[in-house]
This record gives structure tokens, sequence and C-alpha cells, in this order.
């Protein structure tokens, strides 16, 4: 009886010290965009958390002049890190896995294409076929923590996974602190543990996308209850190109150099690590309806919500059973 009784007064104690625990809320800008980590913490860990950002920034970022990634692309001699070293694997087996779909050297493409949008003067064929002779993830591969290039014009953009692998990196620095209710999200990709400030689980908006070029309008299609999972989001809400009367949205198909022609306007996925959301959600933006739900049907641990336009050119939704008991629609 005392055992118990001890027992019991000490799990009174500990729901105590929960409850009363202060929840952070921190923000800031990083790899051009910004984020917000909420966490339950005695102290405040903001210092410390940009510290591991930058980590991130420094390996990664293309913005950075002093960065792995600039280095590389700029053919300077320069050692690895552990850092770029884990996301370069991670981005190739992802490739694999897709066929090539998701390529984080399909950036110059990418930038080809953005221009010509928004001038309304596209790329000739010529300009495609000269920037197709230096891209695809087979032509880069590591060897001896150096990287190695066949073409010396191919470079490297981890934007489509940077963003996730940094939301992993500072979830990781948070455990490692003993946190076990957080939510961090960088750039609208987000890893959550635990519960929210309202002793609820996380709820995750997943924006409409709306003809909005200003971005003034956030209305949400859907809520999606995500807790100790990741999530990101692909897809350009505010911009896209009409023809036939159907909506596409800019993704450029890492295959051709031109721009898909599918209906999905935006892709979200939910998996064990943000950094495999963050690139999944952007290849299925390039495979496409039907070729990422033959996929998603290879990998039981993802889940997926499409927004995509039908032949009447309406938005539809479709997703995993898996997510059925956690969705909320609130727009279909």
């Amino acid at each position: 009886m005392p055992f118990l009784l001890l027992l019991t007064v000490g799990t009174i104690l500990i729901i105590r010290k929960q409850d009363s625990t202060p929840y952070q809320h921190d923000h800031g800008t990083v790899f051009g965009t910004t984020y917000s980590i909420t966490y339950q913490c005695d102290s405040n860990l903001q210092k410390s958390i940009a510290a591991e950002l930058q980590k991130v920034d420094d390996a990664l970022s293309p913005f950075n002049k002093k960065s792995v990634i600039t280095a590389v692309n700029e053919n300077r001699e320069v050692e690895l890190n552990d850092m770029f070293v884990e996301v370069f694997n991670m981005a190739k087996k992802i490739s694999d896995d897709t066929q090539g779909a998701f390529d984080i050297t399909v950036a110059p493409l990418v930038n080809a294409w953005g221009f010509g949008f928004k001038t309304g003067t596209n790329p000739t064929s010529r300009d495609i076929d000269s920037l197709m002779a230096f891209i695809g993830y087979q032509k880069v591969r590591i060897d001896n923590r150096r990287l190695v290039k066949q073409d010396k014009r191919t470079m490297l953009d981890c934007s489509s996974i940077a963003k996730g692998y940094g939301s992993d990196v500072v979830a990781r620095f948070l455990e490692s602190r003993g946190v076990t209710n957080y939510m961090v999200e960088i750039g609208g990709e987000i890893v959550t543990k635990g519960i929210s400030e309202k002793r609820l689980p996380w709820k995750i908006g997943v924006t409409k996308p709306t003809d909005d070029s200003l971005s003034v309008s956030q209305d949400l299609q859907s809520v999606i209850n995500v807790t100790d999972k990741s999530m990101a989001t692909s897809g350009n809400y505010r911009n896209f190109y009409y023809k036939g009367g159907k909506k596409y949205a800019h993704t450029i198909d890492p295959h051709t150099g031109y721009p898909v022609q599918h209906s999905i306007l935006s892709s979200t996925v939910i998996a064990d690590d943000c950094a495999t959301a963050d690139a999944y959600a952007t290849a299925f933006m390039v495979m496409g309806l039907e070729k990422a739900k033959v996929l998603l049907k290879r990998h039981p641990e993802l889940m997926a919500y499409f927004i995509y336009s039908d032949e009447k050119g309406q938005n539809k939704t479709w997703f995993s059973d898996s997510l059925k008991d956690k969705i909320t629609e609130l727009n279909n």
C-alpha cells in the first residue's frame, strides 16, 4: 500500500510538472524561408536551435558562399561533411526509387522555365537540350568524401529536401534535450511529437490552391491530425499555368526538361522523417496521380494527400486509406 501511494503521488507530480512546464515559441529565417518552432521546455533553446540550423545551412545552402554545396557547385576542392553526405545518399536512394522523378540536379531547368513563365517567353528546345546535357542525378557520385561529376557544369540544389532535413535536425536536437512535446516547421515542412499546448494532437492545415498571386488568401482545404510524424507539401499554390482549359502546377520533369502536365496541384506526404516526406512530395508532383498511387502501394509507411484538378478543371482530393481517421475535410 505505501508503494502504491508513492507511485500515485509520483504520477500526480509528474503530470503537474508537465502541465506547468511552459511551451516556448521560437521564430526566425533560414534557407531563404521562415521557421516556427514550438516546444515544451523550462528554458528557451533558440540559440542552440539556431546553431543546429546554421550547421545545415553551412552544408546545404546554395546562398551561403562558404557552404559545402557552394564549393561543390563552383568545382572547388572540398571535403564533404556528414550532413552533406547523409542528404546526398538519401536523395540518391529516393531518386532510384522514383526512377529519377526526384533529382537534385534539376535546378537549372527549373530556373530556365521559371523565368520563361514570368515573362511569357519559354526556353527554346535548343536551350533545353543544352541544359539536359548535364542534368541527371546519375552524373554525380561520392568517392572518398569528395563529389565526383561527369560534367563540371552539373550543379546540386537540395532545396526539395533541405527544409525537411533541417526540421529533422532540430527535432533530433530537441529529443537530445529531453523535449517530448514539440512542433518544428521550416518553410511548411513539419515534424511533430507528443501534444500541443491545448493538450491535443498536433493539427496541421493543408492550404487550398487558389489563383492568388499576392498570397493573400490562406484558405485551408483540410486539417490533418499529425502527431509523432513528419509532413511536407510540394506544389506552387499561387502560380499555375493553363493549357486546354486545365490548370497545371509549375513542375519540371527531369527526364524531359519540360513542365509536367499532370493533374496534381498539391502533394502532401506524411512519413517518419521530414526529409523523406519532403523528397517524395516533390517526386509525386513529377510522377502524377496514377504513378504516385502505384509507388505508395510499395511504401505502406508513407501516407499522401493530393489536391488535383479533374477533367472538368475542378479541384478534387485523394488521400491514403491510412489517413482517413486523421483528416477533417473543409472544402472539397
